[in-house]
């Protein structure tokens, strides 16, 4: 029996005979939890869905928990999945509508409850969806996709209309899952959010992957400087003025180094800024471009 969760081999799809995504070859684990990145228009939305068996690969092999996903009913029982866009029926109420995606996907009726204290929804179950705020549709939806303890939970945009607090517990719901031995693929233009929460990032862009691995990897694959900043009386050799601070632009093997050397110099207020991951994504396109 295959270990990964996901397996894209050579995954090409057309539409209107252009090619949307091209030779897609990556594999997703049990208990990752995983950013994909790109531009609208970049192919995230169709990898979903063709994991999901709503669309089929016009080249190249996608299997999704050992089965094709056009093919395996058991397979898909086993997704979790919240669109970007979340609809729902609004006369029912949210316990009715989760009891109907909990019929449909073959899990007891008695699980809902405590998926509604779970995602926050409690006191607002027996209500109709029609009167929900975003936010708390956005709360339903994760809890029709986390019914069942999916194998693999597929997110498009799902911080979406949630406050900080709200983000906060859908991260942690994530977490949970990952560490029970779930996949997560977070789809989101939210890249600050992103690198906290996903311990591997695949960037996509028109259609093709131009990079995939950690934060590290992907830091030291776009060989991006450091920002070590702080306040000194002298101006260390090869420091700039920003402000009323210095900075040092620093590789990975210089941090140790520079760091022990503004300690020794009397340094105040030090802060050392790792490249985020807007600054790899920005770097990857432009190398792109290039």
């Amino acid at each position: 029996m295959t270990l990964e969760t996901v397996i894209l081999d050579g995954v090409r799809k057309v539409y209107g005979g252009r090619a949307v995504v091209h030779d897609l070859s990556y594999s997703l684990m049990p208990g990752e939890v995983v950013a994909l990145v790109g531009h609208n228009g970049a192919g995230k939305t169709t990898q979903i869905k063709m994991m999901l068996g709503l669309t089929r690969p016009d080249g190249g092999r996608l299997s999704v928990l050992g089965a094709d996903p056009a093919h395996g009913t058991h397979a898909r029982r086993a997704l979790g999945y919240l669109p970007e866009s979340v609809q729902f029926h609004l006369s029912f109420s949210g316990r009715e509508t989760l009891a109907f995606y909990a019929r449909l996907k073959g899990v007891p009726v008695g699980d809902c409850d405590a998926l509604f204290a779970r995602v926050g929804l409690a006191d607002a179950a027996d209500l109709p969806v029609r009167g929900y705020s975003k936010g708390m549709r956005q709360r339903l939806g994760l809890a029709q996709a986390i019914l069942g303890q999916p194998r693999l939970l597929l997110l498009d945009e799902p911080t979406s209309g949630l406050d900080p607090a709200l983000r906060r517990e859908l991260y942690g719901i994530v977490a949970d899952l990952a560490r029970d031995g779930a996949t997560v693929m977070l789809s989101s233009h939210a890249l600050t959010e992103l690198e906290d929460h996903a311990a591997r990032v695949i960037v996509m862009n028109r259609g093709r992957l131009i990079a995939d691995g950690t934060m590290a990897e992907l830091r030291r694959l776009a060989g991006l400087p450091s920002r070590l900043r702080f306040h000194a009386e002298a101006a260390p050799q090869r420091a700039s003025r920003v402000g009323d601070m210095w900075q040092l632009e620093l590789s990975e093997a210089e941090k140790p180094a520079a760091l022990r050397a503004a300690l020794d110099a009397g340094a105040r207020d030090i802060t050392l800024e790792d490249p985020s991951l807007d600054d790899i994504y920005a770097h990857f396109l432009r190398r792109e471009a290039a």
